[in-house]
């Protein structure tokens, strides 16, 4: 289950035609109508948020013939031709006997549950089950980009602003008001006033057609009501997930130490901005040494263990502070140190040093002494797409629209009174449990490894000129750089969101094909032994197919969910499994050495996520307009830096061609 681990934000979907990259409304922040009625609300849309969530189309359970087709297309270039006989046997047997079975009984189930997907159960289930620590396995981070102002990067003045627009964010989402989640493939057609006003009337049941008729698709946001007062709650063999939205309180951790006060009064606003600058001002010049027994650290444990523990928690009488921390709107950790590069700030966001963060949280906003911000968020309760619309809000409105200011005056209030600092009552097992957590927590992440590159001579526009898919190109040189380090093609996971449809949550595209394979060869092993003009032929069928497969991931049609689900149902009913789940091959392709995800926006600076096995690389990639970046992380089976040199070459080899040079 390696490839379902991964960080999974929402890809650039493809589609043939003069559409070449679509991305998700998530990014498009810059049409926002903002309309703050007393500073309450980040904008009023004028069509309501949930407005297309009852006419979305079902995710659709693909053809078994077709899975089968794209799943030996993935295994092809993964396996030798003895072993490849075999796979295509099994794969065959799977398809004409019990898989057919299966896949009747999979449809028959979602005809039965049409208020959601058919993925949506088993995926939570697939999460909440997992028994290994969130940390480095889950929870992947997103770093926002400094404020263009510079001196609105002072750690205080920062997490105050982004408190205040989170605040107004929720009250906006709350209140039915934050703009719909929508893909437009044509804004200058769906992204207007007379469309909003006019798709406004068309009753919810049907207003999806009437989005697709003027070619925009509405994205599920069914996901969006966990952003705020939800955790995770550890249980023994499967977690929780906790939702109390009367909470109005806000959590802060520093030194590991934990402080919770109001950032919502008891009508429901927001509290003035200058007390929340007061009392983030009183944790940050508090003298309280740091926690000896940090109970965030406990978090991370492995969620069997961290269930014990947090049952002899409330037996020692600390459920009520429990229940606090579940409940506040989300988590704050201010961190004591200043970030020296991206590797360190990678680092920090990540996973830090344990004892200021509470990773079971929905979402936690870090911000260090130097203002560096980011989000690290738990992924069970939802992928990208929300957490990455409310980054780009929170960034748009603290650097457009800040609430308090370098200079501002926090307000003169009790902060003393006003703030609390939760004061556990732990016993000497719970003492030790802290320290076995720290000393697991320090053994894990000591063994992780994060570099970065930037290649600097090409990116979006150069390679659509050209008539390539960007992702396309990327995607081949960590093909074209693995070979190189490793002589080998491996499994290799991209995830792409479908959040196109109800309750979508991600599909997996397989980025290794037979085109990348050939391509790679050519490139690396025989440099001198293809024209120009062939290795171009080669990189636009690569693009071409990549393409095809984004699109179909997108659509519902790749092949890893519907045997995901297949193999979810048997086990579900007791069902003997059918050796196509039992072949060293579909362990292989399961296995995915190379996991990758790609994001770009306005608001973010970096993105990032471990290994999801031990010999593998994690994959956080960007390509813009003019430059491509990488954020890689791996374990010692890996060496990163010298993958990132390959990735490089690769680049260079391939816009080299590009460009009509032939390779030296």
């Amino acid at each position: 289950m390696a490839n379902l681990l991964s960080m999974k934000c929402l890809s650039s979907l493809k589609k043939s035609g003069n559409i070449k990259h679509l991305r998700s409304a998530a990014v498009s922040i810059d049409k926002r109508n903002y309309s703050s009625k007393h500073g309450e609300y980040l904008h009023q849309s004028v069509v309501p948020s949930m407005h297309y969530q009852k006419s979305l189309p079902r995710l659709p359970i693909p053809k078994l013939e077709d899975t089968i087709k794209r799943y030996l297309a993935a295994q092809r270039p993964l396996l030798d031709d003895e072993q490849f006989k075999t796979t295509e046997k099994l794969a065959q047997d799977f398809q004409h006997g019990v898989g057919k079975q299966m896949h009747e009984e999979l449809v028959a189930q979602d005809k039965n549950n049409k208020h959601t997907s058919y993925i949506s159960g088993p995926w939570f289930d697939m999460y909440l089950s997992a028994r290994d620590s969130v940390v480095l396995n889950f929870n992947p981070f997103m770093s926002f980009n400094p404020d263009p102002k510079t001196e609105y990067n002072d750690q205080l003045v920062r997490a105050t602003n982004m408190v205040c627009s989170a605040v107004r964010f929720m009250k906006t989402l709350r209140a039915g008001i934050l703009e719909p989640e929508v893909f437009h493939l044509n804004p200058a057609k769906s992204d207007t006033d007379g469309f909003k006003k006019l798709i406004r009337w068309v009753p919810s049941s049907l207003s999806w057609y009437g989005a697709y008729m003027v070619n925009a698709y509405p994205l599920d946001m069914s996901q969006y009501f966990r952003l705020f007062n939800s955790s995770r709650i550890p249980k023994q063999g499967r977690d929780e997930l906790f939702t109390d939205d009367k909470g109005r309180h806000l959590l802060v951790m520093r030194n590991g130490n934990m402080y919770v006060f109001d950032i919502v009064n008891r009508d429901g606003n927001l509290v003035s901005p200058a007390e929340i600058q007061s009392h983030l001002k009183y944790i940050l010049s508090d003298p309280t040494p740091a926690a000896a027994f940090p109970l965030g650290v406990l978090t991370s444990e492995n969620r069997d263990v961290w269930a014990g523990l947090r049952d002899k928690l409330v037996s020692a009488g600390n459920a009520e502070d429990l229940r606090v921390v579940d409940s506040a709107l989300f988590c704050l950790s201010l961190d004591d140190e200043s970030m020296k590069d991206h590797i360190q700030i990678s680092h920090n966001m990540l996973h830090g040093d344990g004892c200021n963060r509470w990773y079971d949280k929905s979402f936690s906003i870090i911000l260090t002494k130097d203002g560096q911000a980011a989000i690290n968020f738990e992924h069970s309760w939802g992928d990208g797409v929300a957490v990455l619309r409310f980054q780009n809000e929170i960034f748009k409105d603290t650097t457009e629209k800040p609430l308090v200011h370098p200079g501002s005056a926090p307000a003169a209030v009790d902060s003393a009174s006003a703030v609390r600092r939760l004061q556990f009552k732990l016993d000497s097992e719970l003492e030790d449990g802290v320290k076995k957590a720290k000393e697991s927590f320090d053994s894990a992440v000591s063994k992780l490894t994060i570099d970065a590159m930037e290649f600097k001579k090409g990116g979006k526009e150069q390679l659509k000129k050209s008539k390539l898919s960007p992702d396309a190109i990327a995607q081949l040189a960590f093909q074209m750089g693995f070979l190189r380090q490793y002589g080998q093609t491996v499994a290799t996971y991209e995830s792409c969101s479908t959040a196109a449809f109800k309750h979508g949550r991600t599909e997996t595209i397989r980025p290794a094909t037979v085109h990348t394979k050939q391509c790679a060869h050519a490139f690396v092993c025989q440099p001198g032994q293809h024209s120009v003009e062939q290795l171009r032929g080669m990189l636009s069928e690569c693009s071409k197919y990549h393409g095809q497969l984004t699109k179909e991931a997108a659509m519902g049609q790749g092949f890893d969910r519907h045997l995901f689900a297949m193999r979810y149902l048997a086990n579900s009913k007791g069902q003997a499994l059918h050796s196509l789940y039992a072949d060293p091959a579909y362990t292989a392709i399961n296995h995915n050495i190379l996991s990758t995800s790609t994001l770009t926006s306005p608001a973010v600076n970096l993105g990032g996520f471990a290994p999801v096995v031990p010999d593998g690389f994690g994959v956080g990639y960007g390509v813009h307009d003019d430059w491509i970046g990488c954020n890689v992380s791996s374990y010692p089976a890996r060496n990163v830096h010298e993958f990132l040199q390959c990735v490089h070459k690769s680049l260079e080899d391939i816009f080299s061609v590009v460009e009509g040079k032939a390779l030296s």
